[in-house]
């Protein structure tokens, strides 16, 4: 079979891309390994609801019509989304198809799938960057009775033993999650590592209102002293709950849940705890200001102190004197442990020599080093907001104008 583009993916990252390539006349089609949404629909907790608020999901041709502009919605209601915009653009998704390989040939790339292969100039890649859960190597010295799942794999409190838990990872996912535990009746003792706090609501504004408004969202990958840092920065600390409160460590002690240093490794059976506890929440409050500070000066220039609270900053975080620097796991104290310790996306199936040492794809901006072959959905793509359903559009608008200037050079490669 042969088509111009072929998209791999049918998340908002690879349909806004076809709606983009179908408003320039490039016939294409969408493989997805599931159904459209499929990693919404397979790899999120229950309780789950999305970190931005309702109106900033404005995918190309479609955003948020409904009466609660400021609400976060469940994973249902995100599914309904996708699904939706997915019907409303006419996607051309072919699903239930997994790609086994993608390689070059002399007229561009061939895609094999278990249903047929597939011919095309342009390939575009938008599998997004959770595919795959990673997990520290010392997960492998657990003792034998520790049940232990990954933030994949994690539905609801009731998976659990009846007992503490120890969650791993302090972004939004391992905050979440240990709050709903520690809520449960289940002690949660949660491992920090590096991470971003953040408000939920700020100067009676939600926070990514104010990082739209501000331009935070805005900043662009070519504009960035360190672009591979920044592309690895943790979530925020953010949740989208219905009374829009903050879930950070000061609440979830606040709650019971204690802290200790990020996980160093688990030595006869013994979990060891780095000494840095209180520098890394030092550091994530100081970012955090830093954030507020721009908010505050981009607020004073377009003249809205008048019409919102004034500017203020939070309490720091809370660390007692001395946290443990280690646990006894054999004690019977921990039952669980939870991995939320980030993702890290597949290329199992990509026959091409485009990885850099870590397994990460080497691209400009979406364009990767392959000619015709271009990037979706990471973090930073090209914008701060890439990885969000809001940053979607922008990028992909960038990128089909990049891929229709390629297929323009009929007789040329299609290089950047």
């Amino acid at each position: 079979m042969r088509v111009t583009t072929v998209v791999l993916g049918a998340g908002h990252a690879g349909l806004s891309m076809s709606h983009c390539l179908t408003a320039r006349s490039i016939d294409h089609v969408i493989l997805e390994r599931g159904e459209v949404a499929h990693s919404w629909k397979t790899e999120r907790w229950d309780s789950l609801r999305l970190l931005t608020p309702n109106w900033l999901s404005r995918l190309p041709g479609y955003s948020y019509d409904g009466g609660d502009p400021d609400g976060y919605r469940t994973m249902p209601e995100t599914i309904d989304f996708l699904e939706r915009y997915a019907a409303a653009i006419s996607a051309p998704v072919r699903t239930h198809t997994r790609v086994s390989s993608v390689r070059k040939i002399d007229a561009g790339y061939q895609v094999a799938t278990d249903q047929g292969e597939w011919q095309c100039r342009t390939v575009v890649l938008a599998t997004g960057a959770c595919n795959l859960p990673c997990i520290p190597a010392a997960a492998e010295t657990l003792p034998s009775g520790i049940r232990a799942l990954t933030a994949m794999e994690y539905r609801n409190p009731s998976q659990l033993e009846h007992g503490g838990v120890l969650v791993v990872g302090a972004s939004a996912t391992g905050t979440q999650i240990a709050e709903e535990i520690q809520r449960s009746g289940r002690p949660v003792t949660i491992a920090v590592g590096e991470h971003i706090r953040a408000p939920r609501v700020y100067r009676g504004r939600d926070i990514k209102w104010w990082m739209d408004g501000a331009g935070v969202l805005d900043d662009r990958y070519d504009e960035i002293d360190d672009i591979g840092r920044a592309r690895n920065v943790p979530s925020l600390q953010l949740a989208g709950t219905t009374d829009r409160r903050s879930v950070d460590l000061n609440r979830l002690t606040a709650l019971g849940v204690r802290l200790v240093g990020r996980l160093a490794g688990i030595t006869d059976g013994r979990a060891q705890f780095s000494g840095s506890l209180r520098n890394l929440c030092a550091l994530s409050d100081l970012k955090m200001n830093r954030l507020l500070e721009r908010i505050d000066a981009w607020a004073t220039d377009r003249g809205l102190d008048g019409d919102v609270e004034p500017p203020h900053r939070f309490e720091p975080t809370r660390v007692e004197g001395s946290p443990p620097l280690g646990i006894d796991l054999r004690g019977g104290g921990i039952r669980t442990v939870v991995w939320a310790t980030g993702y890290r996306p597949d290329y199992s199936w990509l026959d091409l020599p485009v990885l850099d040492r870590k397994g990460r794809i080497r691209h400009d901006g979406g364009v990767v080093e392959a000619p015709g072959m271009y990037l979706m959905g990471i973090p930073f793509l090209r914008r701060r907001k890439s990885s969000l359903i809001d940053g979607a559009a922008a990028d992909a608008r960038d990128l089909s104008e990049h891929l229709a200037s390629c297929l323009d050079r009929r007789f040329a490669p299609c290089d950047s």
